[in-house]
């Protein structure tokens, strides 16, 4: 059952933020940089980045890394009304969009939003999937804004799975926690919307190279190894 009262919205919001964070601070966290390390806070004149990362993973990072430079894109639909209110109460900056429903008009009013903002933080394959798959709309932010596509891979040790389109993880409180982040991406300014889906592309294979990654190394802890089990499978 949907929440739909703005007061009901508002105590869940808050509640499970709590919760969130109580969750979060358990977790054994660690962050591996497979180059130069992108994660905010960062000191001026570091570039303007666009985080990626899965819908399904979004709990640790919204959590770990909230800050005031940090916004996060939102669904406007109604479940996204709860999200919001959990991002406003983590320190974030809720902007109301979707980078894969309603076209390109819905991202050309996303980049209006984003336009005096320092960094943000994108779900490519969210609100609605499908799972794992980038779409060109982060591009094309990343294009008209000129800020750069950072691909990041989260992962859990074995954690719950949600029944829904992108298994939802949410992990087992004191368990192993990784994030890895690679290669970043810049996109010409007049990039044509035929390229979009090259540089899309692109970017689907490190994000998939570093879930990978991130994948085995919370399964194993041991991070050499999984890098190597990364590249190995990297084609």
């Amino acid at each position: 059952m949907k929440i739909r009262n703005p007061h009901l919205i508002r105590a869940a919001g808050w509640l499970g933020t709590q919760v969130v964070r109580a969750l979060v601070r358990s977790l054994r966290f660690e962050y591996h940089a497979l180059g130069p390390p992108v994660m905010p806070p960062q000191p001026e004149p570091e570039p303007r980045s666009i985080y990626l990362l899965w819908h399904e993973t979004l709990l640790l990072p919204l959590t770990k890394y909230a800050c005031p430079e940090v916004s996060t894109l939102v669904s406007s639909h109604a479940d996204g009304q709860l999200l919001a209110t959990v991002v406003r109460t983590l320190g974030l900056t809720p902007i109301f969009g979707s980078t894969n429903r309603g076209g390109m008009q819905a991202v050309r009013e996303i980049i209006r939003d984003v336009s005096g903002c320092r960094h943000l933080a994108i779900t490519p394959d969210g609100p609605r999937g499908p799972r794992r798959v980038v779409q060109p709309g982060a591009v094309y932010i990343a294009a008209k804004t000129g800020m750069t596509l950072a691909p990041l891979g989260v992962a859990y040790h074995r954690p719950w799975r949600v029944r829904s389109w992108d298994r939802f993880a949410i992990p087992k409180p004191c368990t192993r926690a990784k994030v890895v982040s690679g290669r970043t991406f810049t996109v010409p300014p007049k990039v044509r919307t035929e390229d979009l889906e090259q540089h899309a592309r692109l970017v689907q294979a490190e994000l998939d190279r570093l879930t990978r990654i991130a994948e085995y190394w919370a399964e194993t802890n041991k991070f050499d190894d999984a890098v190597r089990a990364g590249d190995r499978t990297d084609h």
